[in-house]
């Protein structure tokens, strides 16, 4: 994992928040690489859940919402996590983290030490996660109003508007993505756990079931595109475990729930979650705003409250989860004969890689840097392209290799001569001749769109 860390920083991907001032904990900020291959995921997932799907609209609600929205919600009141604190050196813990760790009730971790000084704590107490901000000049004045703390709330209190503007018909979805905010007192190992975090999510609302048959195929068909969808980030299905939680551990509003888990260095934690929610979310804001949120069944005409079925996915866990199954250290020949050195991959996915195909001169004289910048300019149309002529070209390579990018075309003395560049391949490590007049048909049939 500190290699990962290190190397990400190091090539542009993951910086810390702040970091000239010192940092603000569990904040980081997304470099040149790190921006577009977060994008990539998001396109990814856009493509693949709305833009491929007739029942899928999408959306992108506000991050301040009226407050009665979270009051509705429960999160006002339920959205709290158990703290404790030490009286000695004055840190702070979640008692639930502890607990689990030590196998315990929560209502008994005032009785362990502080994990940092052996110090007494402090019985657990409730602390509220939401974000609390204020709208107006001045603060005393003003109404308070939250950050929102999850991006379903939005689909939820839109529920009404696009039914009437979009003549969708149940089964249907709405989808966004964006920005959420927790404010989590504990470290969050890296990218896993913020204060600031990016989720993508589905509420896929239908007909108030007749039996259970019914929810639990819709629910299974989702489990099955959810995991096709893993399947596509190239993360491996052995670093994947699908948590079936227990009836009697299910949230008040959820009749089944399972936890997509991914086994990062630092143990199997949560990337996503899928929920059947019921009718729970759409009955609480119909009661609370006393809007009418039924619709009419498209068979007896009769207004029924649509149930749903909530695919969650979290932007950063992807992109950490991504990058740490893509991460690979192997022995690589160096330029003098027999001797091997570490060489440090990103075997990403080529429509996820933040370069695709990076062009490179094998020196700085004109007529290859000529050349070189024609076949950029060619393929940067329809390729993530990256020119790079600094350093020897074993270098070169080896900078591409950490920043994943699939394939380098390299422009040489012979290409004048041959009209053909060598095209190589980041996992391989393989070289081909390929002509320029077939250039970029060769790429076509190498990388596909998202």
């Amino acid at each position: 994992m500190d290699k990962l860390v290190a190397l990400l920083k190091r090539r542009g991907f993951v910086y810390p928040g702040s970091e000239i001032y010192g940092g603000l904990a569990n904040t980081w900020d997304y470099g040149p690489y790190g921006a577009q291959l977060k994008k990539n995921i998001i396109d990814a997932w856009w493509k693949r859940f709305v833009e491929s799907r007739s029942d899928m609209v999408g959306m992108d609600s506000a991050i301040l919402m009226n407050p009665k929205v979270w009051e509705a919600s429960g999160h006002v009141d339920n959205f709290t996590d158990p703290l404790v604190d030490c009286k000695k050196c004055k840190e702070r813990f979640r008692a639930d983290h502890l607990a689990e760790e030590k196998g315990i009730e929560v209502s008994e971790v005032s009785k362990l030490p502080c994990p940092k000084c052996k110090g007494e704590l402090t019985e657990p107490r409730t602390f509220n996660l939401m974000f609390e901000t204020h709208i107006g000049p001045i603060s005393q004045d003003a109404k308070p109003v939250y950050l929102r703390g999850e991006i379903a709330q939005g689909m939820f209190v839109n529920f009404k508007n696009v039914l009437d503007t979009m003549r969708v018909k149940l089964p249907f979805g709405i989808a966004q993505y964006g920005k959420a905010f927790r404010n989590e007192i504990t470290a969050g190992n890296y990218l896993f756990r913020q204060v600031e975090f990016n989720l993508m999510e589905m509420e896929y609302f239908i007909a108030p079931p007749k039996d259970d048959s019914e929810w639990q195929e819709v629910f299974e068909k989702w489990l099955s595109d959810m995991k096709d969808w893993i399947r596509s980030l190239g993360i491996k299905e052995e670093e994947v475990y699908y948590h079936e939680i227990d009836a009697d551990e299910l949230a008040h509003y959820s009749k089944r729930t399972i936890d997509i888990e991914y086994h990062y260095p630092f143990g199997l934690k949560e990337l996503y979650g899928l929920a059947y929610r019921t009718d729970f979310d759409l009955k609480r804001h119909m009661e609370a705003s006393g809007v009418d949120l039924r619709v009419a069944d498209s068979v007896t005409g009769e207004k029924v409250l649509p149930h749903v079925i909530e695919p969650t996915f979290g932007i950063d866990r992807t992109f950490l989860a991504t990058l740490l199954s893509a991460y690979k250290e192997e022995e690589a020949p160096t330029a003098n004969p027999g001797e091997v050195d570490v060489r440090y991959v990103l075997s990403l996915p080529a429509h996820l890689a933040p370069v695709q195909i990076a062009i490179l001169p094998l020196s700085k004289k004109e007529p290859l840097q000529q050349k070189a910048d024609e076949i950029a300019k060619e393929l940067c149309g329809k390729y993530r392209i990256e020119y790079d002529e600094t350093g020897s070209i074993g270098k070169r390579y080896r900078r591409q290799d950490e920043i994943g990018t699939p394939y380098c075309v390299t422009v040489d003395f012979e290409t004048e001569n041959d009209n053909a560049v060598t095209v190589r391949e980041r996992d391989s490590m393989s070289q081909e001749r390929v002509q320029l007049d077939n250039l970029k048909q060769w790429f076509e049939q190498k990388i596909s769109s998202l």
